[in-house]
């Protein structure tokens, strides 16, 4: 197919939206509080939930029936799907930017991501140190100006330098660490082979910016995927099939974290109280196999 110059002009009142919308048989319930919508989250935005309600995906008609409230309802429950996560994640990140300073200061020293010889690709190594020089430089936080008023050296501390660098920087280091046994130790706080834990510190950075974006969740194909452990220390999925693209996956791989971090959790509640809410949500889109809920890992 030859590509050509995108031409469609911008519908020019909200009123046109509703209307255009309606002839493709979508139904409105309440129109000002359509148009409001309309007004304070984007057309463009919203038609990613109402994907699901079409018949024909190429004409964008709907199927009988639909009303906009429907799509809005979706909406909602992806909203509230990303708070859930991104406040587990939270947790997930500070934990292992502890066990990491803990590891690699104990055994290496305050400084141990100034030696290059520590990495696999010391390319990537160098780049990441230029990066906290950079970031060190230009922060305002209190603990980091302190230590500069006080200490001559160009760099921090890593237990200084974990708090100020992105997460993203610092699975990265993570996984170009050389030594086997470090990461072995790092990794024994999720009972996890180290080259898993790599993948799914990379998903969750992934996930987090996803969430930090107010991007669609609830039915994503995820660009990364998570590598399935042949094996773990603690409880995981018995499923035979699970999709590591898929939303089930990501919310089990959360979970699983937040049950080493902190074994009284409330993840799992918390999404089958959001489910059991959004009842109409289709878990097939998600990748929830049949009988999810009876996993070990997910009962209560």
């Amino acid at each position: 197919m030859s590509k050509a110059p995108y031409s469609k002009p911008a519908l020019s009142s909200y009123a046109d939206i509703i209307n255009k919308l309606k002839s493709r048989g979508l139904s409105f319930t309440n129109e000002d509080k359509a148009i409001h919508l309309f007004e304070v989250i984007s057309y463009y935005r919203l038609s990613g939930y109402w994907f699901p309600f079409l018949k024909d995906k190429k004409e964008h008609i709907f199927k009988d029936g639909v009303d906009f409230e429907a799509v809005f309802n979706l909406y909602k429950f992806d909203r509230e799907l990303r708070k859930i996560i991104i406040g587990e994640l939270e947790k997930i990140e500070i934990a292992f930017r502890t066990k990491i300073d803990f590891v690699m200061s104990n055994a290496i020293g305050p400084f141990w991501y100034k030696d290059i010889s520590l990495f696999s690709n010391q390319e990537h190594a160098v780049t990441a140190l230029e990066i906290v020089k950079s970031e060190f430089k230009r922060s305002k936080e209190d603990f980091v100006q302190a230590f500069k008023a006080k200490y001559t050296d160009e760099y921090p501390p890593s237990w200084i330098m974990l708090e100020f660098s992105s997460f993203g920087l610092i699975s990265r280091m993570f996984g170009n660490l050389r030594n086997s046994e470090q990461k072995k130790e790092i990794s024994s706080l999720a009972g996890l082979h180290p080259k898993v834990l790599e993948s799914w510190l990379r998903s969750i950075v992934h996930i987090r910016n996803i969430c930090a974006h107010h991007s669609r969740m609830w039915n994503r194909v995820f660009g990364l995927s998570p590598k399935i452990p042949k094996s773990t220390q603690y409880t995981w999925l018995k499923s035979s099939y699970v999709d590591n693209r898929k939303m089930f996956f990501t919310l089990s791989m959360i979970l699983y974290l937040s049950m080493q971090i902190n074994p009284k959790c409330t993840f799992s509640s918390k999404v089958k109280t959001l489910l059991n809410k959004y009842k109409s949500v289709d878990l097939r889109a998600m990748g929830f196999p049949e009988n999810w809920y009876l996993e070990d890992l997910w009962r209560d």
